[in-house]
């Protein structure tokens, strides 16, 4: 692809002769790139004008307790939890909604209905199998000691979704209720790229997510946020403490999000003297060895079934891997407060060696700590890298990464995901509605830490703008603002790299790097463990920066616009090079920035001129003069290719002399 971009980029560039604008109409409206008020929505009790949340800011609370038991004869998952749930908004809620994701892998569900042929990472890739959650008992326990009752309650299911009905309403203003559900379902082999189970020549590794019944949000913008699971979309979940209990065969090793409760009966004691090593060390320390996988000793003895317990606080989720066949090795991750956190890896023996997963736990030592100096600390007592057969997926704490990823691969992969810990984990957005708030803030992140990792050992250079407009600003790509499910498959990307394009124009080109890193770290701190929404985000950066930046939202995320920057005219005054030149540009699209040219003269002295998006507020073309005493032999528009100019022939004046 980038080949193919360069050939293209050549071809429009070669035969530039003189003016090489060829059509001179102009499709940019200043009155609407730069019209007033902005914001359709006024600020409230909840959310502030200036991004802030609101002096009522509130959202509800879901607290976990879950047992669940891996089957892996049958790959059957057994679980019962408690949801303690606190209603801390204003109204009173007659029922409650909660996400069924596994009901995605029904055969009549949705989200099968409507995957294409080809071009999806969603479903099952064609595995028939009973998906979907089996639901054997929804209650609601209410009172506390002796006056403690567990009622039935009615449910319905609607496909990805369950409406539970309350035997009296959820009081407003801090209601609580406790709702127990016993659940159970058969994992998919593929779980729309998410969860799954690999096959390894030493046994199965089981990715596990969106296992468990989980609360829908209720906030002061949607009420319930309960759309359907379809595969596409990600998620939107409230803030909670989790402690969770996993039984699987006693061969296998279990990593969950969060702290483990009980290393001495879940591991050996060498183990435990390396778990110890690896806590004091900055470098990789093996936990369990290739050499140990499937080695009686490697696990503790005299038990058929071993339970792992684990506890975390604060977060949105929890996910889990569980496999006999795991390699595992840590290192510690040092914080900026001094704190500690674990990077640990689990893998098969199918991903060691090569520059491959021996790495991992490097990667996500680097990934996490540079996250956690640059933006936000990192919250959580472990950072989990899990080699399975998904491509590429997040969940608080833990990533499930390709087995068969390495080098540059691995690093990418692994530092995108440990990514998302910051973009929606912490700063918990509606992934659902605003993909391109997570994958795309998360994206530009990457962009940095990769740069700085190991002195750029997989940096590849800055992007050439102009290659890069021939991929997101076709007329085929929706508008970032576009929910996820609305794009097409081929468009998902755009959530990703084009939003990450357009933060580095507004971070280089508009802000400048120090107002923009201090509104987006502001941005971080604000929103960190609570539900921005877009507006959140535009005013927080405007409000820190200090700059209007109604037209750039609009030209950027709220449209699918074009940006093309023009030489129209140049001509020397009193047709004398010695008196100084009038050159005249042109706004050819309907995105206006600030301008840069390149000036070459006779000489071959190189001139610079800036002129900021104001130029636009008012005029479709702007004429300026520069001083000069001698004839130009050549102006360049973005001379540097910073901008995804759409049409990079008319950014280039030759003299014809």
């Amino acid at each position: 692809m980038r080949r193919l971009l360069k050939y293209l980029l050549a071809a429009l560039i070669i035969g530039n002769v003189g003016y090489s604008q060829t059509n001179n109409e102009s499709s940019y409206d200043y009155v609407e790139a730069f019209k007033t008020s902005f914001y359709s929505t006024p600020s409230t009790d909840t959310r502030s004008a200036s991004g802030k949340p609101g002096h009522k800011y509130w959202q509800n609370r879901a607290d976990y307790i879950i047992d669940v038991e891996l089957d892996t004869l049958s790959d059957i998952i057994m679980g019962k939890e408690i949801i303690k749930y606190t209603n801390n908004s204003p109204d009173e809620l007659d029922f409650l909604w909660l996400h069924m994701d596994q009901n995605l892998f029904e055969s009549d569900s949705k989200g099968n209905a409507i995957i294409p042929l080809n071009g999806s990472r969603n479903g099952s890739k064609g595995q028939t199998l009973d998906g979907g959650f089996k639901i054997s008992a929804v209650q609601v326990i209410s009172g506390k000691g002796r006056s403690r009752s567990i009622n039935d309650v009615e449910y319905e299911i609607y496909d990805t979704r369950m409406k539970v009905s309350l035997p009296k309403p959820l009081k407003a203003n801090g209601g609580e209720l406790s709702l127990k559900i016993d659940f159970s379902f058969l994992s998919p082999d593929y779980g729309s790229d998410r969860m799954g189970i690999l096959r390894t020549d030493n046994g199965k590794v089981y990715t596990v997510a969106q296992w468990y019944p989980r609360m829908c949000v209720y906030d002061d913008l949607n009420a319930w946020n309960n759309l359907p699971y379809t595969g596409q979309g990600e998620f939107y979940l409230e803030y909670g403490d989790f402690n969770v209990n996993i039984t699987v065969p006693s061969d296998h090793i279990v990593v969950c999000s969060g702290e483990l409760l009980n290393p001495l009966e879940t591991y050996t004691l060498d183990q435990l003297d390396r778990w110890a090593q690896a806590e004091a060390s900055d470098e990789t320390i093996m936990i369990r060895t290739p050499e140990e996988i499937n080695a009686p000793e490697s696990r503790p003895m005299g038990r058929k079934m071993i339970t792992w317990r684990f506890k975390m606080e604060n977060t949105r989720d929890v996910a889990w891997a569980s496999s006999s066949a795991f390699i595992l090795d840590a290192a510690r991750i040092n914080l900026p407060s001094g704190k500690n956190s674990m990077a640990i890896s689990a893998y098969p023996i199918e991903s060691y060696g090569d520059n491959a997963w021996e790495r991992s736990t490097e990667y996500t030592k680097a990934s996490v700590e540079h996250y956690s100096e640059r933006w936000f600390e990192y919250p959580y007592s472990t950072a989990i890298n899990v080699a399975g057969n998904v491509r590429g997926m997040e969940y608080p704490a833990v990533s499930f990464c390709s087995y068969r990823s390495k080098g540059g691969g691995l690093w990418g992969v692994t530092d995108h995901e440990f990514g998302h810990n910051w973009f929606p984990m912490i700063v918990g957005s509606n992934e659902r509605l605003y993909g391109w708030m997570d994958e795309g803030f998360n994206s530009f992140v990457n962009d940095i830490s990769t740069k700085e990792f190991n002195d750029g050992e997989y940096h590849r250079g800055k992007m050439n703008m102009h290659m890069a407009a021939l991929q997101f600003l076709s007329d085929d790509l929706e508008p970032l603002i576009t929910a996820p499910d609305n794009l097409i498959e081929r468009n998902m990307g755009l959530q990703y790299y084009k939003t990450a394009m357009v933060l580095w124009l507004l971070r280089d080109n508009v802000l400048g790097a120090k107002r923009f890193d201090d509104a987006f770290k502001e941005y971080i701190h604000r929103w960190a463990f609570k539900h921005p929404a877009p507006d959140d985000f535009f005013r927080t950066m405007e409000d820190v920066s200090g700059e209007d930046l109604g037209w750039f939202w609009r030209s950027w995320i709220l449209n699918n616009w074009k940006l093309d920057q023009a030489i129209t005219n140049v001509e020397y005054v009193d047709d004398d090079p010695t008196k100084g030149a009038y050159i005249t540009i042109k706004n050819m699209k309907e995105i206006p920035m600030p301008i840069k040219l390149e000036i070459t003269t006779a000489s071959d002295i190189k001139i610079r001129k800036e002129l900021p998006v104001e130029i636009w507020k008012k005029n479709v073309s702007w004429r300026f003069l520069v001083d000069t005493t001698e004839s130009f032999k050549k102006i360049v528009v973005d001379p540097d290719f910073e901008y995804p100019d759409v049409d990079a022939k008319n950014n280039y004046w030759y003299s014809e002399e």
